[in-house]
């Protein structure tokens, strides 16, 4: 199925808006649902490419949420998928049947997780928590009193409750105070109301500094003593490059001696993921996370088409797509602060040029949006090529150490 379909995800949040996990699923047409082989499918590829013989588990402590029915809950695949990283989402009207309870119970006994879709917490009964770990709930600022009471309740089993979809704010906040324990939707997307604009911080200023000075291959002295302006930016640059990743095999104790091992390119590269993650927005962890994603999934998507050369340049437009929500101001404003090559520019203002193509289908494969096969088409890359850069740049954010 990983041959014609097209892998989308969610970020499921916390309460304090960072990434617990994602829902994958397939992108599909609202008039042709997903079949029970190509759930079966997804688990199978999900499984593949995000185990790893040597590095095991790659998504580190993220929880995938993937849909599942009846007759997949003995598929090989799925004992391919760590346990406790692993919940399958199941409708409630399944858990009538006696089988289908019994194998989602053995389930959970060996530690996968269960979440219940379309179900009546009312009506659920007090033993839920023997089949399920989570439930979807659905906030309505109707009744908010009597959701309250309900959600109250629920909270006294173990089971957790998943809002789903969360479409505002204000719901957010809501929802977080009735002690909803995850949420899922596009919301982080969007700027809250109201938020000033905040800007450059001064850890970010020195990192907009120091890539000009790399852009313009000033002297390493140069660089040397501006980073030594940010005692913290220093520290993180030691730590990155003595990161058992990098491989150097003895500790580099000179930022100049870090500065010339690690090099210009990756230098750049390495400031450009500091300057979003330096970002104190109040809703930055989970942009933050996406724009590394993002980034990374561009380049890989670009690679398939473009040269290596050009990999820099497509991180860098992925990554740079969400800079504009992570400092508060406008994307102009943004480019108007940071000199970038007019390719990267054109493809942040419209989405055209050589990178753009790449970028907007990145941008699909987070919003479930029926472009993502046009778009793939578009530029010549295969469903499969794309599922596996989108896992593969998912499991590469994950594993960043700055």
């Amino acid at each position: 199925m990983h041959e014609s379909n097209f892998i989308v995800r969610e970020p499921l949040l916390d309460p304090k808006q960072r990434v617990i996990g994602y829902e994958l699923s397939w992108q599909h047409q609202e008039d042709q649902p997903v079949t029970d082989e190509e759930l079966e499918a997804l688990i199978g590829f999900v499984a593949e490419n995000v185990n790893d013989d040597e590095h095991g588990w790659l998504l580190k402590d993220k929880i995938l949420f993937l849909d599942a029915v009846p007759n997949m809950l003995s598929t090989d695949a799925l004992f391919a998928m760590p346990p406790e990283r692993t919940v399958l989402t199941m409708k409630a009207s399944d858990l009538a049947d006696p089988d289908t309870l019994a194998a989602v119970q053995g389930l959970r006994a060996g530690g996968v997780g269960i979440s219940v879709r379309d179900g009546d917490l009312a009506h659920l009964g007090k033993n839920l928590g023997m089949s399920a770990s989570y439930i979807e709930v659905r906030f309505s600022g109707a009744d908010v009193a009597a959701q309250a009471r309900t959600y109250a309740a629920a909270k006294q089993s173990s089971v957790r409750m998943v809002g789903r979809p969360v479409a505002t704010w204000s719901d957010f906040d809501a929802c977080a105070a009735l002690g909803l324990d995850a949420f899922v939707g596009k919301l982080h997307l969007t700027p809250r109301p109201g938020m000033p604009v905040k800007g450059m911080n001064p850890a970010q200023t020195i990192i907009l500094q120091l890539m000009q000075m790399v852009q313009k291959n000033e002297d390493i002295p140069k660089i040397e003593s501006v980073l030594k302006r940010d005692p913290a930016l220093s520290y993180k640059l030691l730590r990155f490059i003595n990161s058992a990743g990098f491989g150097v095999g003895r500790e580099i104790q000179s930022l100049r001696q870090a500065i010339t091992m690690l090099g210009y390119s990756p230098m750049y590269r390495w400031l450009t993921l500091l300057l979003a993650t330096a970002s104190t927005s109040g809703y930055s962890p989970v942009l933050m996370e996406t724009a590394v994603v993002r980034g990374r999934l561009t380049e890989l998507l670009g690679n398939k088409g473009l040269p290596r050369s050009e990999s820099e340049n497509l991180f860098m437009t992925g990554m740079f797509s969400l800079l504009d929500r992570l400092l508060g101001l406008s994307m102009k404003e943004v480019l108007d602060t940071i000199q970038l090559p007019d390719e990267v520019v054109r493809a942040l203002l419209t989405r055209g040029g050589a990178y753009g193509p790449y970028l907007a289908l990145a941008e699909a494969c987070e919003l479930n949006s029926q472009l993502v096969a046009s778009l793939a088409k578009s530029i010549n890359i295969a469903p499969v090529d794309v599922n596996k850069a989108h896992l593969s740049a998912l499991a590469w954010a994950q594993n960043l150490t700055t």
